[in-house]
């Protein structure tokens, strides 16, 4: 169903107009009501649950791309029966289709730029862990902004490569003249797929034709018009290059994007242009348009009448294309081989090897064998070893507080598996139960040596060693997505409390898990603290004092650049950045009349907004949110007088109007938040029996908590690794 115009859709997005409709769903462009900007919203109409859970996976993957070719994915969901959706950037300009019917053609310089930029964004893509393909590239997909950058655009039906599996957010649509031939049967797509798509579409701007169809072609019922035939300004090597992106069979392609690119480049010599910077020229404003006109929306060739969404057959993508004239060539000659070398193998072995055949096969065999014995069949018994691990139970007990995670929050019980050995080899190892929350070593800081310092220790609390011997102490640690290092503060003389103002020379510094290779990070006067790694490894935010007063700031750790995410006014403080999992947005903590709130922004400093209201009563600090991005997490505690703090959850999609509610972690106090990787448990500062600050973790679902921590000194700070040491 078309979402009529002025339609609130997911209480955030306002639709003003349809961009364009295809058998799928539609592309709208709508307000973001919370942060008052324009996006593209792009429809899926298959809601079934398969459906549903890839959209979700490959979802979460295109929002953490990050690329100056590329509209960023910010946010995405599914609406009951009625649809899925993806929230894009909306790019202002107009689309490369537009250009052509406006132009004609396109020059071979503004060709050779749109097939560079393209190029770098679809190797970007194809390099991607897992790797994504767009297989839709086509002149309605490159946008053309009004100061001539270029965009590809509409991630409606990319793809992301699992090993030798794909999922897709969309049903495997061809475009008439602009898909290659294996991507109408069932034969495998790979990034050649996209290099074959880009070659059409430059093909198609510089003639102002559409390139023959790739399956008519690949099938001997259409040939490829060369370039230069129908436009002659077009150079020798620039045709060359485009029609070898568009040959039939993928392995006379480019292999790779960064491939057809050089060759792009060598047709002007453009190669000292860096990634983002190819542009072409903007588009000349169209005046006094009929409105009529300027709504009307052109698309390619495609199937008219009303919107019927037909779910697609299930694809088997295992096979490699291979053009029919060499199958034809090839398959019978190659088939003959194999069954008489089979045939001759087989006679071979029963003839003058026959001991070397199972058993089962003797037996199956029309005919006796001269000379062997049939052994007579035994059978032993083993017992098999058993192993405890922990699992869900089938009933969920949940506690108190009504924040709501994936996966979901049910008790933990312990029951008995039995483990069926592989071998009967007297050294295979042992089966091992998972660690629990995903990981085995947390980081904290500890003032037990006398000043704080970094510390690693086991899910036991038995081993524990350093990591760091700053002269002046360590603290507040911070993991890098993949678990190989930490970032810190330093120097650090004890646990610093949300009502003080930590020291004003402080600086970051990153150390590797096992110690070595300590660097300090750039710094300006001031002092910055409160570190916090971005889940897609490339950005550190953290608390700054080198404006005068507590703001939030970004390190970019490809080339060391910061950048100020907030600026608010004297007196009002902004600290504790806390990333969201996607890396799109951070929670932190706002001091606004002399109590402290949650706030959240996007990644960019943008849209900010008061997540939960708890007045002057209560200070609100250290947020962090829940695995699956749905609940910001933070801790509470009275403003005046003695303090014990607790935890409280609130949804995100509750922010400012929803009351938060408490999560019971008892017994008071529980402060510093953090989950497990695998997001199952709650790790944080409590106080032991003997009130010594200690660090315990606990189960979400509720549970007895653990004591992980057992030294006199004060504990605090922790940190659960995102991953098992190798």
């Amino acid at each position: 169903m078309t979402l009529e115009r002025g339609t609130l859709l997911h209480k955030r997005y306002r639709i003003v107009e349809i961009l364009g409709q295809g058998g799928m769903g539609s592309v709208y462009r709508a307000v973001d009501e919370n942060l008052g900007v324009d996006v593209a919203v792009k429809e899926n109409l298959f809601t079934t649950d398969e459906y549903s859970r890839q959209f979700r996976l490959e979802a979460v993957i295109l929002a953490n791309l990050r690329h100056p070719n590329l509209p960023r994915v910010s946010d995405h969901f599914v609406v009951g029966d009625q649809g899925q959706y993806l929230v894009m950037d909306f790019i202002e300009g107009e689309d490369l289709r537009q250009r052509m019917e406006r132009m004609g053609t396109i020059t071979e310089d503004d060709a050779v730029m749109v097939g560079a930029s393209m190029c770098d964004a679809l190797a970007y893509l194809h390099t991607r862990k897992p790797p994504i393909l767009h297989r839709d590239i086509k002149p309605g997909n490159v946008k053309i902004t009004p100061d001539g950058h270029i965009f590809l655009v509409d991630f409606g039906l990319a793809k992301v490569v699992q090993g030798s599996q794909a999922t897709t957010t969309g049903a495997r649509a061809m475009t008439p003249g602009y898909s290659p031939p294996e991507q109408y049967g069932t034969a495998r797509t790979d990034p050649r797929t996209d290099i074959y798509s880009l070659g059409a579409t430059l093909y198609a701007a510089l003639s102002g034709m559409i390139p023959e169809d790739g399956l008519a072609r690949a099938m001997d019922n259409a040939q490829l018009t060369p370039l230069r035939k129908r436009n002659t300004k077009v150079s020798r090597r620039l045709a060359a290059a485009i029609e070898k992106a568009m040959a039939v069979d993928p392995t006379d392609r480019f292999q790779t994007a960064d491939e057809f690119k050089a060759a792009l480049l060598s047709v002007k010599s453009r190669s000292q242009h860096l990634t983002g910077e190819f542009t072409v020229a903007p588009p000349p404003d169209v005046p006094n348009l009929p409105q009529a006109e300027k709504e009307e929306k052109k698309s390619e060739p495609k199937a008219q009448g009303p919107i019927t969404p037909i779910p697609p057959a299930p694809v088997d993508e295992e096979k490699p294309f291979v053009p029919p004239g060499k199958r034809r060539r090839k398959s019978l000659a190659w088939l003959w081989v194999l069954l008489i070398l089979i045939l001759g193998t087989a006679f071979a072995v029963i003839r003058f090897f026959p001991d070397t055949l199972p058993e089962n096969v003797r037996a199956a065999l029309p005919f006796p064998i001269p000379g062997l014995s049939t052994p007579t069949a035994t059978s032993t018994s083993t017992a098999l070893p058993t192993v405890t691990r922990i699992v869900p139970t089938e009933t969920p007990q949940l506690p108190t507080a009504t924040f709501t995670l994936t996966p979901t929050n049910i008790p933990l019980d312990v029951v008995t598996e039995t483990l069926i050995p592989t071998a009967t080899s007297a050294d295979t190892p042992t089966a091992a139960p998972t660690p629990i929350g995903g990981g085995t070593q947390i980081a904290f800081a500890s003032n037990r040596s006398g000043i704080p310092q970094i510390y690693l220790t086991d899910l036991t609390g038995n081993t524990v060693r350093p990591i760091t011997n700053m002269p002046n102490g360590a603290c507040q640690p911070s993991w890098s997505p993949d678990g190989s290092k930490l970032v810190f503060v330093s120097p650090c003389q004890r646990e610093y409390d949300i009502s003080e103002t930590p020291p004003k020379d402080t600086a970051l510094y990153i150390i590797n898990a096992d110690g070595s290779n300590q660097t300090e990070l750039p710094t300006a006067p001031g002092g910055d603290f409160e570190p916090a790694w971005s889940p897609d490894g490339k950005r550190i935010a953290f608390t700054s004092l080198r404006d005068g007063h507590m703001q939030i700031y970004v390190l970019n750790l490809d080339d060391q650049s910061v950048k100020r995410l907030t600026d608010t006014p004297t007196g009002v403080d902004t600290r504790q950045p806390a990333w969201s999992p996607f890396s799109n947005q951070i929670a932190y903590a706002e001091k606004r009349l002399g109590a402290y709130q949650i706030w959240a922004m996007t990644d960019a400093g943008q849209g900010q907004q008061q997540i939960a209201r708890s007045g002057n009563t209560f200070w609100d600090y250290a947020p962090v949110w829940s695995s699956d991005g749905k609940t910001i997490f933070f801790s509470e505690r009275n403003a005046e007088g003695p303090a014990r703090p607790w935890v409280m959850s609130i949804l995100y999609e509750n922010r400012n109007s929803g009351a938060a509610d408490q999560v019971k972690l008892n017994p008071l106090p529980v402060a510093d938040l953090h989950f497990s990787p695998d997001g199952l448990w709650f790790l944080f500062e409590g106080m032991s029996s003997d009130t010594n600050q200690d660090i315990f973790y606990a189960p979400i679902a509720g549970g007895e908590r653990v004591r992980l921590t057992q030294d006199p000194g004060t504990d605090f700070d922790p940190a659960w690794r995102p991953v098992p040491p190798p």
